[in-house]
């Protein structure tokens, strides 16, 4: 072990502009698991770990504990502690489109279970973390196995319609759901648990302190260096030892000389500078989310989609486009004293293999639009859309509800001030995924 009091000042800098940046995403993930998993007092409290807790309505400005919410579909959120043994994840057959994702540590996906992926019929998912290394029971449908020993399970089952019949239809499939550790599924005996860890209380001051790094060395005791991780993950690990954060969690900033807690204080604003510009710079999020093989090395990207909201699916399952700018530049668009319009041409519509949603969100909070209809997004589901007269559809995109009759029928409301637009695309066809189609542009008008 090197002291970090040895090691040059402009290393360490550099080290921990690294290491905020890298552990972004791990601490975006540890405040929703210490809320929901952890924090009895929480409103987002699930039960624990290895307990579902379902979404029994649609997203509204109300609800303000997620960053860009979806209202298209209803999300089921569960924790996994996986170092004892696997759990298994069983859904029943439906005609919804569904999909689970497991979500390792930093977010990055670790497999799909869903329509796209694995159909419509009922079956039993095993989810098995690093340490493991037993046999799977024959009759599962499939196994995913994860880098990290704490990971988020995060299904979204799509609401059809807003009606009370719909909700309730899709309360009932929610309740088929079920979780069961290993030993519970096999008809086995229990394995010992897993040691409780002393879990550090979430403060979101933490990240912008040199406290980061004391949690990032806790955490990273829940993600081992094991083969297959990238050797940008290998080799920050390396220098993160010298620093004295290896992953046991003793990691004490308080015991080191000023100069050099200054050098991490100094890292730490580095990484958010850094964050900061991504951001800015931003065009679209479509390939933010995804799996170790695709964003593995990419620790920017990753911090960027932790900052948007750090369960985004992949491009594959749907493709995220988003207005951040309209078409003569302005950057963010801003509903306080022009409206805007969307307009789709006729043979080029979102090319969805289950459906697209357009939904707008107020800035800087990424929070949805108050709005005299309840109308959050508008998508080929939405009921009493006008189409224009050559067969293409413009959507109207402004804070106040157009005179017009057509126009209103098509209004997506925006706030009365800066905004942005998401377009979903549940199930993308390959001209999404290769570029051939495009989005319009958000025209001022």
């Amino acid at each position: 072990m090197v002291n970090p009091a040895l090691v040059d000042p402009a290393t360490i800098r550099a080290t921990v502009a690294e290491a905020w940046i890298r552990g972004h995403p791990l601490l975006r993930t540890y405040r929703a698991l210490y809320a929901q998993a952890l924090d009895d007092a929480d409103p987002g409290y699930v039960g624990g770990f290895g307990v579902f807790r379902h979404t029994a309505h649609p997203a509204t400005p109300a609800d303000t504990d997620a960053v860009t919410p979806d209202n298209d579909t209803l999300p089921s959120h569960a924790w996994l502690d996986l170092r004892a043994e696997p759990w298994v994840l069983s859904v029943p057959a439906q005609d919804r489109y569904h999909v689970f994702v497991v979500h390792e540590l930093d977010a990055l996906h670790a497999g799909l279970i869903g329509s796209r992926t694995t159909g419509q019929d009922a079956g039993d998912y095993l989810v098995a973390g690093p340490d493991w290394q037993g046999e799977p029971p024959p009759r599962l449908k499939g196994v995913i196995r994860t880098a990290t020993r704490l990971v988020a399970l995060v299904g979204h089952t799509r609401l059809t319609g807003n009606t009370p019949a719909d909700l309730a239809a899709l309360r009932a499939v929610q309740e088929q759901y079920r979780l069961r550790p290993l030993h519970e599924y096999a008809g086995t005996p229990a394995p010992a648990p897993a040691p409780e860890p002393v879990w550090p209380v979430w403060r979101d001051e933490v990240l912008e302190s040199v406290e980061f790094l004391t949690f990032l060395d806790f955490l990273l005791g829940f993600f081992p260096l094991t083969d297959g991780l990238p050797p940008a993950e290998t080799g920050l690990r390396g220098r993160l030892t010298d620093l004295c954060i290896d992953g046991r969690g003793e990691f004490e900033p308080a015991v080191l000389p000023l100069e050099v807690r200054a050098e991490f204080a100094r890292g730490i604003a580095d990484g958010r500078v850094r964050l900061t510009r991504a951001l800015a710079e931003l065009r679209d999020s479509a390939q933010l989310f995804g799996t170790r093989e695709q964003l593995g090395a990419d620790f920017l990207r990753q911090a960027v989609a932790a900052e948007l909201g750090p369960y985004g699916l992949p491009a594959e399952e749907v493709w995220y486009g988003r207005w951040a700018a309209d078409s003569e530049g302005r950057r963010p668009p801003n509903a306080s004293d022009r409206d805007h319009l969307i307009r789709f041409a006729p043979d080029a519509l979102p090319p969805a293999r289950f459906f697209w949603s357009a939904t707008v969100y107020a800035l800087p909070d990424h929070r949805l639009v108050d709005n005299t209809l309840d109308r959050y997004s508008v998508g080929g589901h939405t009921p009493g859309l006008v189409r224009d007269a050559d067969g293409g559809l413009t959507l109207y995109v402004q804070h106040k509800r157009p005179a017009n009759a057509d126009h209103s029928a098509n209004w997506l409301p925006a706030p009365d001030g800066p905004f942005a637009v998401v377009l979903r695309i549940h199930g993308p066809e390959a001209s999404v995924l290769d570029g051939r189609w495009q989005p319009p542009p958000l025209t001022p008008r």
